[in-house]
């Protein structure tokens, strides 16, 4: 069993996330119901659970506040918010997950089933409350993402990584260091998570960096050659947009 606590400030997010716990997470047992940040700590001291559902907004102290005076957390957390907000971001970039409100069934099924997946591996990894804290103070390519490996989870910046390629269910990452990184997420994961850092998606196969890129090649789409010296085909129907987006990227 996952013994959990749920963190909401309204009464009524509260009872209803617990309803439906009891109703879809049959293997989650919920301790206790607070409605605070410091009535949290309190549980958490006391019932030491495993899994913390928090809500982000609550006054006086927000779901962040709680992670910052937790030193040595032994939780999992999934993050509940009524908003998508830009703290979203730094969530998705932290390999967390988070439910928007008003709580959706199967959503909350499979966040669940990645806390059990995640419980039952042999080789425990505990988010890193520490990236996500510091993601969410940091702008632009200084971001760090999470990145699931074979072994599990690898931390780099943004700006390290110079493009990111399809292989059917994976996906190759290439980095500043000559490096690659295998992940079992497709593309377009990162391409969503990475849409607001200079990335683009110019063919069908392959994200790229605009930071990296060292030259255009004009053609039917083209091609852009990498600061690795690969080349990355462009697609007809991305040229203008890549074009457009280069003139505004300092090279």
């Amino acid at each position: 069993m996952i013994k959990a606590i749920i963190v909401d400030d309204e009464e009524k997010s509260r009872v209803t996330l617990k309803n439906l716990v009891a109703l879809y997470c049959p293997n989650v047992v919920i301790l206790e119901l607070c409605d605070s940040v410091n009535a949290a700590l309190l549980a958490i001291e006391k019932e030491t659970p495993d899994l913390v559902f928090l809500d982000i907004e609550m006054p006086f102290h927000n779901g962040f506040t709680l992670l910052e005076k937790i030193k040595d957390p032994t939780f999992e957390v999934i993050f509940t918010t009524a908003y998508d907000h830009y703290a979203i971001k730094a969530i998705k970039f932290s390999a967390m997950d988070y439910l928007l409100k008003p709580i959706d069934s199967d959503e909350l099924k499979n966040a669940v089933s990645k806390i059990e997946t995640k419980a039952n591996a042999s080789t425990k990894t505990l988010p890193d409350f520490e990236l996500l804290l510091s993601n969410l103070k940091v702008k632009g390519n200084n971001a760090k993402v999470a990145v699931p490996t074979f072994e599990g989870l690898q931390m780099i910046s943004v700006s390290e990584i110079i493009k990111c390629t399809a292989d059917e269910s994976y996906t190759h990452i290439a980095l500043t260091n000559n490096t690659k990184i295998t992940v079992s997420r497709i593309l377009k994961e990162y391409e969503e998570l990475l849409s607001d850092f200079n990335f683009l998606r110019v063919h069908n196969s392959c994200l790229i960096n605009l930071i990296h890129v060292s030259k255009y090649i004009k053609g039917d789409g083209g091609y852009v050659v990498m600061v690795d010296g690969s080349s990355v085909e462009v697609s007809r129907r991305k040229k203008n947009e890549l074009i457009s987006k280069l003139s505004m990227v300092q090279l």
